[in-house]
């Protein structure tokens, strides 16, 4: 802490009352990262799951109809 004339200058530290690890940001970081992993498991196994058994190409239509 320093004294400048009538305004007190604090660290950061001293201001919050303690020490910022950022957590929040490794938690946030985490979280997206298991979510992209999740949604690409889904996606991955939903798509080899619909292939087509003769191998053709599935249009947009018989994926509607479920054929």
């Amino acid at each position: 802490m320093q004294r400048v004339g009538d305004e007190v200058h604090l660290d950061d530290d001293e201001a919050r009352s303690g020490s910022t690890p950022h957590v929040v940001r490794w938690m946030l970081v985490f979280g997206l990262l298991l979510a992209v992993l999740a949604m690409s498991a889904i996606w991955i196994t939903r798509a080899i799951h619909d292939q087509p058994r003769q191998g053709d190409p599935v249009t947009a239509e018989e994926h509607a109809l479920g054929n």
